[in-house]
């Protein structure tokens, strides 16, 4: 059951290592802390070798890539693999550049990554070899609506048969599919898309819950989708006059830190296709 995943999550406490982008990297470690689990940040390729080996599962997101950071993806991811650890992709801004699709694809080619995470834009660039996004934000016209339901589901079980990997596409409507089964998730707020580094966040959880629930993956990367989507509802609800989205960003990390699996349970908003 999704709301087992974060009782689960909080009796592990597993050590998580982020190879995460300097725009977000407070937060995800923040966010990280709330869920239960512990984070640890290196992107030195002397340095990311051992820090992956005492930790339980690898968030690489390529949000700011550079020479020495791409490096060090490759050496935790390989040891990462060596080890049997959780292995999570966030291809960050793929189709804005060549370096960052190049990257992302190159990552997936070389390793395997039980989840990958993105926006609906980012996920097709992949999927497609090639594309072209709005900087780091999904392109509207490629949204994920009730209208297009069906074939985005399709589309997101066919990437996840094609790369052996669950496929987490977040936005509006979420979609958390491996190649038989996918979640179709309904919680959130569009506030958060005011809110920098709210998928970043996502992944470094997602990250935690696989972590510590390697046996369920689905059902624990759905319920890192749920736990962040209903933490935004609840921190949307405690919003004073005269707040913004850095109170918001707070208030969401304050609900994740204060989620139970009851209060995950009555809150969140799926069903399983």
């Amino acid at each position: 059951m999704i709301d087992n995943c974060l009782d689960v999550l909080r009796k592990k406490a597993p050590l998580i290592h982020n190879i995460t982008n300097y725009v977000t990297v407070n937060d995800v470690a923040n966010i990280i802390l709330a869920c239960g689990a512990s984070p640890i940040m290196s992107d030195e390729p002397q340095d990311v070798a051992e820090i992956t080996s005492i930790c339980g599962g690898l968030n690489i997101n390529i949000g700011t890539l550079n020479q020495r950071s791409i490096e060090a993806m490759f050496i935790a991811g390989h040891k990462a693999e060596e080890l049997s650890h959780q292995l999570l992709l966030d291809p960050v801004g793929a189709g804005a550049s060549s370096l960052r699709t190049d990257t992302a694809l190159k990552l997936m080619k070389e390793l395997h990554f039980n989840v990958i995470r993105g926006n609906v834009s980012e996920i097709k660039t992949l999927a497609k070899g090639s594309g072209t996004t709005k900087g780091v934000d999904a392109d509207a016209a490629d949204a994920v609506t009730d209208k297009n339901l069906e074939q985005m589901i399709a589309f997101t079980k066919n990437f996840a048969a094609e790369t052996g990997s669950i496929i987490a596409i977040t936005g509006a409507i979420d979609l958390v599919a491996d190649q038989e089964h996918c979640y179709v998730i309904r919680n959130g707020r569009p506030e958060m898309g005011k809110i920098t580094g709210t998928g970043c966040q996502l992944s470094g959880m997602m990250t935690a819950f696989l972590a510590a629930n390697p046996e369920n993956q689905l059902e624990a990367a759905a319920a890192a989708v749920c736990t962040m989507g209903l933490a935004g509802e609840i921190g949307m609800q405690h919003m004073q006059a005269g707040e913004g989205n850095a109170t918001y960003r707070n208030r969401i990390i304050d609900a994740v830190y204060n989620m139970d699996s009851t209060i995950l349970k009555q809150g969140a908003k799926y069903e399983l296709r």
